[in-house]
C-alpha cells in the first residue's frame, strides 16, 4: 500500500518534477529486483539488505531508496541519508558480529567495477583474528569485485528473489547462494539491533 504526500516543489530532491512523492510502505527495489524480504533497516531515503552470497558473515548492502546509478546522481539530502545509514548499519553490524572493524566499499561506475545499476555500499564486518582476510587485508577488494560481478549476473535477468533459493554461482565455489528463508532470518535478527531509531 502506498502513501502519497504532497510537498512543495522547493522541498523536492533534484530530479523530481512532480509535487507528489510516493513512499512505498511495503516494497523496496535494488535496481529492478524486489528485496523487501531481505531488508533489515530503512530510513526515509535509504535501506539495508542482507547479502545473497556474503563474503564474510554479516556482509550487507546499504542502498538509496530511489534507483540511481551513480553517487553523483544523488542530491545532498539523499547522499546525506545514505551516508548516515552506512554509519548506522555499520555500527550495528560490527556489534552484532563481534567485529573489530569494517570494510566499507562503493564501486561507483562501470570503470570502478559497479555492475548493478543502483548505487550501493558493501559493509563487511572484519576481525583481527579469525577473519578470512586477516593474513592479507587487501585480498578483500578482489573478493568485493567478484561479489559485485555476481550481483549483475544474478539480478540482470530481473529474477524475483524467491528464484534465488539454492542458486550457486560458478565464479566462487566456496560461496553458495543462501535461501530466501535464510536471508529473512538474518534480516529479522539484525532488525532487532535497531529498535525504533530508523527515522533519518
Amino acid at each position: 500500500m502506498a502513501l502519497i504526500r504532497r510537498a512543495p516543489l522547493s522541498l523536492l530532491p533534484f530530479g523530481f518534477r512532480d509535487a507528489e512523492l510516493v513512499f512505498m510502505a511495503s516494497r523496496l527495489l535494488f535496481s529492478t529486483v524486489d528485496v523487501t524480504k531481505q531488508t533489515f533497516y530503512r530510513s526515509s531515503l535509504s535501506f539495508a539488505i542482507v547479502n545473497l552470497k556474503p563474503i564474510v558473515p554479516g556482509h550487507v548492502l546499504v542502498i538509496p531508496t530511489r534507483v540511481v546509478t551513480r553517487m553523483t546522481d544523488l542530491p545532498e539530502a539523499e547522499l546525506s541519508s545514505l551516508m548516515h545509514s552506512v554509519q548506522a548499519v555499520g555500527r550495528v553490524v560490527e556489534r552484532a558480529y563481534g567485529a573489530d572493524g569494517l570494510t566499507v566499499a562503493c564501486q561507483d561506475g562501470k570503470a570502478a567495477g559497479q555492475t548493478m545499476p543502483h548505487v550501493h555500499f558493501h559493509i563487511l564486518p572484519r576481525k583481527l583474528q579469525g577473519d578470512r582476510f586477516s593474513k592479507n587485508n587487501d585480498e578483500v577488494y578482489p573478493a568485493i569485485e567478484q561479489s559485485e560481478a555476481e550481483l549483475s549476473t544474478r539480478y540482470e535477468r530481473n529474477a524475483p528473489v524467491p528464484a534465488m533459493e539454492g542458486t550457486k554461482m560458478d565464479a566462487d565455489e566456496d560461496r553458495v547462494a543462501r535461501t530466501l528463508g535464510e536471508m529473512e532470518e538474518e534480516a529479522r535478527w539484525l532488525q532487532g539491533f535497531f529498535g525504533q531509531q530508523q527515522t533519518t
